[in-house]
């Protein structure tokens, strides 16, 4: 079965998971396997007035819609582009005086593009909203709670001239956003800005060790006027070479958790019990779960300890990163590894952890020396651990390799810089913004590297002339949130 520029996938039915996609021609790491724009999408509550309501990027300055003075554009483009789906929003929040919750206003929005459309399937598209999952049977009784607060709101808001459905089709729409919901992160994939269904994406199932990974494209609407005119969408990328039959795979979790917490995980959020090989026979939990070895190898008492102590430091961590309280969120981190250090093994995830945060915070407080230390742990022990054309592991090499470069490690930083490079050009690929940056970034300290290996001492003269005129530029303030995971989850 396939439709409108889906040709290269089909859904088929599997033996234990209901619907899957797989592919119909092979592929190779990198490559594209389907891009989506999306069949409906919002902006987060907290986020509307800074994040362009067309293509979710972040701007510095917004043009505010006049009508409702809610919604936010970039420019004219993106609020002509916006038209279609926000008239209707537009009148209903001017009525209603107020704009309701993300959940509300996609519902809304899925429910327009159905009375313009029918619920059939649109162009494009594998399947129709009416088929996909919304696992509502499975609700515990707080999630049945907030349904019906859900469609008691929807209700308030929907207007009366409009097409009128079934409370049992409506709730259907609200479960399906609860388990299909795809998160929509701002232009440098840093941080999570909003919320889009994209039926294609929702019958890729999932496995902690996928072939594929997604990536969120805001697209390109200054390139409106040309056949190089882009639209915001997610791209299906190959991580591995796919061959045709292959079942099409994503992970729905961050891989480094140890199997037991994924399935946890996963059984909460999106209702089934994963039987992946990985969490099968619990591969890598022994390199997670990692303890020194040799002759002064800790006992089981101390390990535990001292893994106690990690997580109840990971909780003041947060605590003191909330206030924004960076330099005692580095001395939770020096206490902490010199507790760890003696017991833990360089591939455990509470060592990794810490590592991670320390490495964050001290470049934001420009101590990058140190930082690049922590940061070079934290890469080895991830390389270890993740898939090696993993995204997520593309970002941290990529934040080691700069925290180098700023540290003055320029032979360490351009080789961690271009590591981060050919693994972000598959997960992201070439015209992506973050794979742009970074490939400015190889450039730059490929030139660095010529010049520091030509005369080491005028490397460093010219450096610190640079760095009196010019302040080092400042690494973004550490975010207190997770990278953003592939489906959004109201909590």
């Amino acid at each position: 079965m396939t439709k409108g520029g889906m040709e290269s996938v089909e859904v088929f039915a599997t033996e234990s998971k209901g619907r899957g996609l797989k592919a119909q021609k092979e592929f190779l790491p990198g490559d594209v396997i389907f891009a989506e724009p999306a069949y409906a999408a919002v902006v987060f509550d907290s986020l509307t007035h800074v994040i362009c309501h067309t293509c979710f990027k972040r701007q510095e300055r917004l043009h505010r819609c006049g009508q409702c003075k809610f919604a936010y554009y970039c420019d004219r483009t993106c609020q002509r582009a916006a038209w279609l789906n926000h008239k209707n929003e537009c009148s209903a929040i001017k009525r209603q005086g107020k704009a309701p919750t993300e959940n509300i206003r996609l519902a809304a929005r899925i429910l327009w593009k159905i009375e313009r459309e029918g619920s059939g399937l649109s162009e494009g598209c594998l399947v129709s909203i009416d088929e996909l999952q919304n696992h509502v049977d499975s609700f515990g009784e707080e999630e049945k709670k907030e349904l019906r607060t859900d469609v008691e709101s929807f209700l308030e808001f929907w207007p009366p001239h409009c097409q009128q459905f079934g409370m049992q089709f409506i709730s259907h729409i609200f479960g399906v956003i609860s388990c299909n919901g795809f998160t929509l992160s701002d232009q440098r994939g840093l941080q999570a800005v909003g919320v889009g269904i994209f039926p294609n994406l929702c019958q890729a199932n999932h496995d902690c060790w996928p072939n594929c990974t997604v990536v969120f494209n805001n697209g390109n609407h200054e390139a409106v006027r040309s056949m190089f005119h882009t639209q915001m969408r997610i791209e299906l990328r190959a991580l591995n070479k796919i061959s045709p039959g292959d079942e099409l795979t994503v992970s729905y979790v961050d891989f480094l958790n140890l199997s037991e917490e994924r399935r946890k995980q996963l059984k909460k959020q999106y209702y089934f019990d994963c039987t992946c090989e990985h969490c099968k026979k619990q591969l890598k939990d022994d390199l997670m779960l990692a303890v020194k070895t040799g002759e002064s190898k800790p006992s089981a008492d101390k390990v535990k300890e001292v893994i106690q102590l990690s997580k109840d430091t990971l909780e003041k961590i947060n605590n003191a990163r909330m206030e924004g309280h960076y330099h005692e969120v580095v001395k939770l981190c020096r206490d902490c590894l010199a507790k760890q250090e003696p017991v833990l093994g360089d591939t455990n995830i509470y060592l990794l952890r810490i590592l991670s945060i320390a490495s964050e915070v001290l470049s934001y407080l420009q101590m990058f020396e140190e930082a690049a230390d922590y940061a070079k742990r934290m890469v080895d022990g991830y390389l270890k651990i993740y898939h090696p054309n993993n995204a997520q592991l593309g970002m941290a090499v990529m934040r080691a390799g700069v925290t180098h470069w700023h540290a003055g490690l320029i032979e360490a930083g351009h080789g961690l810089i271009c590591k981060a490079y050919a693994i972000l050009l598959i997960t992201h690929g070439p015209s992506h913004p973050i794979t742009k940056d970074l490939e400015v970034m190889r450039v730059q300290t490929e030139m660095e590297l010529r010049m520091f290996q030509q005369n080491e001492f005028m490397y460093y003269k010219m450096r610190e002339a640079a760095l009196k005129n010019q302040k080092i530029q400042v690494m973004p303030e550490p975010s207190n949130e997770n990278a953003p995971s592939l489906f959004h989850k109201k909590e």
